[in-house]
């Protein structure tokens, strides 16, 4: 009579004596999950957790409880899953319960255990994500750490990435499980999508309890559990802060003393305090570059990993539209109850050929004050121009729908870039939108893009003097800036490169002396500096 099979808790924990390792409870829970977990499956872990190494141990287990299991193993690249084959090869010839497996035939890419007879799909398939697996059949299909840095770096390779990832819906058999492990590399993180797909996720942060104060200084801060680790600063400026010298427990939180300054970080229920201890901690600080990647490789936050330099959460929302009226003998365009002073309208033409640009408009108001309001990120669509059987009346095309842009707005210019197909666009713009009363500019741009982007934006966003309407905040526009890499030259970001342009365009205001009023009546709703008398000496 056979003996009944064990549990994988009860294999990993055999295996764990023989290798003289001390098991703690996270790695427990991680091991009734891989056991249990549906068909759709998603493990995030720290960097650090051994997820690799207990992946190999479970798959030895797999194949201890059923010789005829076909496992298909992708990594990010062949060599990284040929780690995680050969370990599980290794596990399967030493462990006292795969005894009788270790006539294992085949290579590192491709083996058999015994008691599998299908000589046209191993045992075992190690690959890389991006390398051709056509033709394969598996019970289970596994992808370790697929999302990493070098096939997540732009929109096409994330979209390369998730099409390789389609394919294996063609590999696995009916009945069979999907099972992702790793940790995130992206804002639109792939395990995101997994998980809204109904996966069976567990997710395992360094800290079970976080909380950050951006800008910190001395004084109290409510924190909602009693901090294990306090963190400030990142990189090398990173420091672990003590108790009683740097701060002090109060009845709803800290207090931070000294000169405690910029980002503080609160930490509690690390995962493995016997391996991750505060100096363990403060070194791995240290040795990250940016907060971003410290939030995604620890705390399993879908971030880049890189710094977001023109992050959109630093704008602040608005959803009134402008309206005119007449005050004071002068019309005057309102933002609710903040009169607009300027507006800046930059075109980026496109003619539409597939992979090419948008064609993108950016609308850009400014106050008094010298607060931008982006209020239109927008692009236009099809031809150039399209006539009525008159051959002589606009009804269509991209220069009409820039009109029916501009004119509620009551908008007095647009700056149009001449750079690639722009150069002829201007002379025909002008013609069509001069009968509205809107001049047009032309304008060359010689500078890097990535600098003039960030010259553009940054000031502004750092200063909270940035404004975005709520459609320019549900647009492209949005994800352009949160993944926008000044080190990546070929990237989506025709709306930030158009609202660049506009911020660039417009004047810094620094506010006007009282004048005498001139007084004949316009509709320009901009504010002008009056007539003024100038004695010159001679």
């Amino acid at each position: 009579m056979a003996k009944p099979k064990v549990t994988f808790l009860v294999f990993f924990l055999i295996w764990a004596e023989r290798q003289r390792w001390v098991v703690p409870d996270v790695h427990v829970r991680a091991c009734h999950w891989l056991e249990h977990c549906g068909d759709l499956a998603l493990l995030r872990c720290f960097r650090g957790f051994g997820k690799s190494t207990i992946l190999a141990i479970y798959n030895a287990w797999r194949y201890y409880r059923d010789p005829t299991l076909r496992i298909l193993h992708q990594g990010d690249q062949d060599k990284t899953a040929y780690k995680t084959s050969r370990d599980t090869k290794a596990v399967l010839l030493r462990h006292p319960l795969t005894a009788h497996m270790v006539d294992t035939r085949g290579e590192t890419a491709f083996w058999w255990v015994p008691g599998n007879e299908d000589e046209r799909n191993p045992s075992m398939q190690a690959s890389g994500i991006l390398t051709n697996i056509t033709s394969s059949r598996a019970d289970e299909v596994q992808n370790d750490d697929v999302e990493v840095p070098r096939n997540i770096a732009t929109p096409e390779a994330r979209e390369k990435l998730r099409y390789r990832l389609s394919e294996q819906t063609f590999i696995l058999v009916p009945g069979g499980r999907t099972l992702y492990i790793g940790t995130p590399h992206t804002h639109d993180s792939l395990y995101d999508e997994v998980e809204a797909q109904g996966a069976d996720c567990l997710t395992i942060k360094m800290f079970a309890q976080e909380m950050r104060v951006e800008s910190a200084a001395a004084g109290r801060y409510l924190v909602p559990f009693v901090p294990e680790m306090v963190f400030a600063g990142i990189g090398k400026t990173t420091r672990l802060l003590e108790p009683g010298t740097d701060y002090k427990l109060t009845s709803d939180g800290v207090e931070l003393l000294g000169e405690i300054t910029g980002l503080v970080d609160f930490y509690a229920g690390c995962s493995w305090p016997e391996r991750f201890t505060p100096e363990d901690m403060t070194k791995r600080r240290k040795k990250t570059r940016t907060v971003n990647e410290w939030d995604s490789q620890y705390q399993l936050h879908s971030k880049p990993i890189h710094d977001v330099r023109l992050d959109p959460e630093r704008m602040i929302p608005y959803e009134v539209e402008p309206t005119s009226r007449i005050a004071n003998g002068e019309t005057v365009l309102m933002l609710g109850n903040v009169r607009l002073v300027g507006a800046k309208v930059r075109w980026d033409c496109s003619l539409g050929k597939v992979k090419s640009d948008a064609s993108a408009v950016a609308v850009v108001f400014t106050d008094s004050m010298g607060r931008l309001y982006w209020h239109r990120a927008v692009a236009l669509t099809g031809n150039l121009e399209e006539f009525a059987d008159d051959d002589t009346t606009l009804i269509g095309g991209q220069i009409k729908q820039l009109i029916d842009i501009l004119k509620p707005l009551k908008i007095p210019q647009v700056v149009i870039e001449t750079n690639g197909p722009g150069g002829f666009v201007p002379a025909i713009a002008r013609k069509h939108l001069k009968r509205h009363g809107i001049a047009v500019r032309e304008d060359h741009v010689t500078t890097n893009k990535q600098k003039r982007i960030l010259d553009a934006f940054e000031p502004p966003l750092s200063s909270g003097f940035l404004w975005a309407h709520t459609s320019v905040l549900d647009g492209p526009a949005y994800t352009e800036m949160q993944a926008f890499n000044p080190a990546i030259k070929d990237q989506p970001d025709d709306y930030v490169d158009s609202a660049a342009g506009a911020i660039s365009d417009t004047p810094v205001r620094i506010g006007r002396a009282v004048r005498n009023s001139t007084s004949e009546q316009v509709d320009d709703w901009r504010p002008s500096a009056g007539v003024h008398e100038v004695t010159l000496e001679t």
